[in-house]
């Protein structure tokens, strides 16, 4: 309904003005939201292929995955990498680098947890399954494309960034 597309908007803008804050730009956290949209298909395709529906459980767990998503990019570490001289794409790769273990070990974990309510049964077993399938193939989805996806996002966004603000060397 017309509210779930509210909610939706209103969390990724939440998302968007946290990530503004923590960067302190305007333009490095689209590299984030962007990549987000890639979890949120793998959710979907996993509902699809379990034969869940679009309920409030699935939502909820969308909900989940947009913050769990956001929270692995490599943007903070590649602009570090960035401010202490690195070429953008030189700081994509060593900030993908750096942060993959941690994304790696973060994604599997949650992933692996959720796997009973993915294949819940008995009473309850329809609202854990669309949660638990729905955090889980966004998770696994998202987690695969986002270290792919994010360092070009970085590259592209931070070249965009340096034409507006200099960058601030350390």
């Amino acid at each position: 309904s017309s509210s779930t597309a509210v909610v939706f908007g209103l969390c990724l803008l939440f998302v968007y003005l946290l990530l503004s804050a923590q960067y302190e730009s305007y333009i490095l956290p689209l590299a984030v939201i962007l990549s987000i949209p890639f979890g949120l298909m793998g959710s979907f395709i996993f509902a699809k292929i379990f034969g869940i529906n679009n309920n409030i459980y699935l939502q909820i767990g969308l909900i989940m995955l947009i913050g769990l998503l956001a929270k692995n990019a490599i943007v903070e570490f590649a602009l570090d990498r960035r401010r202490t001289g690195m070429s953008i794409v030189g700081a994509a790769v060593a900030g993908a680098a750096a942060r993959l273990r941690p994304i790696l070990m973060t994604s599997l974990a949650l992933i692996i947890g959720l796997l009973p309510l993915m294949f819940a049964s008995g009473v309850g077993a329809n609202g854990n399954n669309a949660l638990g399938t729905g955090a889980v193939g966004g998770m696994l989805i998202g987690m695969i494309l986002q270290v792919l996806i994010v360092p070009a996002l970085f590259v592209a966004f931070e070249t965009l960034q340096e034409k507006f603000v200099p960058i601030k060397w350390k």
